[in-house]
C-alpha cells in the first residue's frame, strides 16, 4: 500500500478523533490498528512524528508581532511546497477569520513538515483541520474547517 502521512492522519481523524469508548485510545492500539488496516510502519512513524511535532507546535509563540494589515511573504522553499492554490486557501481562511496568524504559521509549518511535493489544496485543508483541532478555543474555526473539507463545493473563487 502506498499511502502516505496525510492519509493515515485521515484515518486517524476519521476512525479516532470522536471515538467511542470502546475505541483504542493509546498509541500503541492506534500504532497496531493502523498497521491492520495496511499502512507501513515507516508511515506510521512519520504520521505520529508529525502529531508530536503538531502538539509542540501550539506552545510555541509567533515570532514576531503582526496586525491587521500585514502581508505574508513565503519563502521560495514555502512557495516550491505549496502551490498558488494552496497559498490562496490559506489566505482565504485567514481573511474568513478561520485561521489567525498564529495558527497559520503552524498550518505553514506542518504542511512542510509532509513528504508530499507538492502539497495539494485537498492535503492543506486536513492540514488545517488538524492544526484547528488541537488548538484550545478554536471550536468555531474547526467547525467551520470541517465544513469545508467534507463540503465538495469550490472553497473560494478565483
Amino acid at each position: 500500500m502506498n499511502e502516505s502521512v496525510v492519509d493515515i492522519l485521515i484515518y486517524l481523524y476519521e476512525n479516532f478523533m470522536d471515538s467511542d469508548p470502546g475505541e483504542p485510545s493509546d498509541q500503541e492500539a492506534i500504532h497496531e490498528d493502523l498497521l491492520q488496516a495496511g499502512f507501513s510502519e515507516q508511515e506510521i512513524g512519520k504520521a505520529f512524528e508529525w502529531l508530536d511535532e503538531l502538539a509542540l507546535g501550539q506552545d510555541r509563540q509567533p515570532h514576531a508581532v503582526h496586525t491587521d494589515r500585514s502581508l505574508r511573504i513565503y519563502t521560495q522553499t514555502e512557495q516550491n511546497r505549496l502551490d498558488l492554490d494552496s497559498r490562496g486557501l490559506i489566505l482565504f481562511l485567514e481573511q474568513n477569520g478561520i485561521l489567525d496568524q498564529t495558527s497559520r504559521e503552524l498550518v505553514i509549518e506542518r504542511a512542510i513538515a509532509l513528504d508530499t511535493h507538492p502539497i495539494t489544496v485537498e492535503e492543506l485543508k486536513w492540514v488545517v483541520l488538524m492544526v484547528l483541532m488541537n488548538q484550545p478555543g478554536q471550536e468555531s474555526a474547526f467547525a467551520q474547517m470541517e465544513d469545508l473539507v467534507y463540503n465538495d463545493d469550490p472553497v473560494y473563487l478565483h
